[in-house]
């Protein structure tokens, strides 16, 4: 059910995004792929054993990543000319994606801790979601009262680091899998 509401949003953010030239809903809107891999990785995953989920979970880490380079290169791209999007369309885009990532947060918070990275990463990655929305909402009102493409931007950035920080966490969750997963096969030395 997540991954298809992030599927379907999907379109709908990416397409307002280029139609009114937004840098912070742009990678939004390919955070909402980056969702739908997760949770497609975790159905596929979640029958492998523990080192196969440990591999996953880095895999997840580097997918995590993708909204973070998407965002630095529009941000990189339209740092020299920041044109301020229209806010009208900015604010009803990031408020039907924060419904949809707020229903996909209720939906993975019971599943959190469940089955270790991945879980983690996509409830992680959907809560993460919801703070940005509700950023790009008082990002438009913003940009409606400057006129300026300058808060559009400084979010793009902050999209940039809540991402790097959520790879990190799930990052080092699959490490400390993997070593459990390892220690539990006897493949650790006692060095």
């Amino acid at each position: 059910m997540v991954a298809l509401l992030n599927l379907g949003y999907l379109g709908v953010e990416m397409a307002v995004a280029v139609a009114i030239g937004s840098v912070s809903l742009f990678a939004d809107s390919v955070d909402f792929f980056e969702d739908f891999a997760i949770n497609v990785l975790i159905v596929v995953a979640l029958g492998w054993s523990m080192r196969g989920q440990a591999r996953a979970g880095k895999a997840l880490a580097a997918i995590i990543l993708l909204p973070a380079l998407a965002a630095a290169w529009t941000a990189v791209v339209k740092a020299g000319d920041p044109e301020a999007p229209d806010p009208v369309a900015l604010v009803v885009t990031a408020g039907g994606a924060l419904v949809v990532n707020l229903a996909c947060t209720l939906v993975l918070r019971r599943f959190r801790h469940g089955s270790g990275s991945l879980t983690a990463g996509a409830f992680l990655s959907a809560r993460n979601d919801v703070l940005v929305n509700a950023a790009i909402i008082l990002m438009g009102l913003l940009t409606a009262w400057t006129g300026s493409g300058w808060p559009d931007l400084v979010l793009g950035v902050v999209i940039i680091v809540l991402n790097v920080g959520a790879a990190q966490e799930v990052w080092e969750t699959a490490t400390e899998e993997h070593l459990a997963a390892r220690a539990l096969a006897g493949d650790l030395d006692d060095d």
